[in-house]
């Protein structure tokens, strides 16, 4: 496959998967505003190193699982499993959050390090990959291979890195319209993944 199309592939679903407000981009328009565009380009950094080994991973899971379609059942009731605690997780996040926590400076020096950590605990990102590259490969528009997913998560690294970059450089006209998605976030996530949840459990019930 051509490494062009597995770059663009990469990108678009990088830039698709960091659009939507999540506690990633939040945490890089507060940063930015807090410790400046610098700093904020190590964060950034820290996130886009660890997206890269995370797309590579779903990009492997997805290609097992289209290989061996018995295990598709194991993985969805495990999947089931981990989207009820996320969502039990994010409503307790929501409902004992009885004050704000005052922000804390982060040192420059620490930026990059805290990028990888904050990227790390985001553990939607494989689900995200493994999903659309399980479409991808299902309608023929990827092939796996180790070249190729190498190619792919450049692509996604390019792409998240650029939007974060562009999360940071607006910080301060966008601040005030993700105010309340910020307040809400972890009772959306847990809506969203509580549905996702129960969709999952009539599903599997079903066949």
């Amino acid at each position: 496959m051509n490494f062009i199309i597995c770059l663009l592939l990469g990108f678009c679903l990088a830039t698709l998967g960091s659009i939507t407000p999540s506690f990633l981009n939040l945490t890089v328009v507060k940063y930015s505003l807090r410790n400046g565009k610098k700093a904020t380009f190590y964060l950034i950094t820290g996130y886009a190193t660890v997206l890269f080994f995370q797309a590579n991973i779903g990009a492997y899971l997805a290609n097992i699982l289209m290989k061996n379609s018995s295990y598709i059942t194991l993985i969805q009731k495990i999947g089931t499993g981990i989207l009820f605690l996320l969502a039990i997780n994010f409503f307790r996040l929501h409902f004992t959050a009885t004050e704000k926590v005052k922000n804390k400076k982060i040192p420059k020096s620490k930026s990059y390090f805290y990028g990888i950590l904050m990227s790390a605990l985001n553990m939607m990102a494989i689900p995200f990959y493994f999903t659309f590259i399980s479409l991808l490969i299902g309608f023929n528009y990827f092939e796996y291979s180790l070249a190729n997913a190498f190619y792919f998560s450049i692509g996604s690294t390019m792409g998240s890195f650029t939007l974060y970059t562009l999360y940071a450089v607006v910080a301060k006209k966008i601040e005030h319209r993700l105010n309340f998605i910020a307040l809400k976030m972890d009772f959306i996530l847990g809506c969203l993944t509580g549905v996702v949840a129960i969709g999952n459990v009539i599903y599997l019930l079903n066949k």
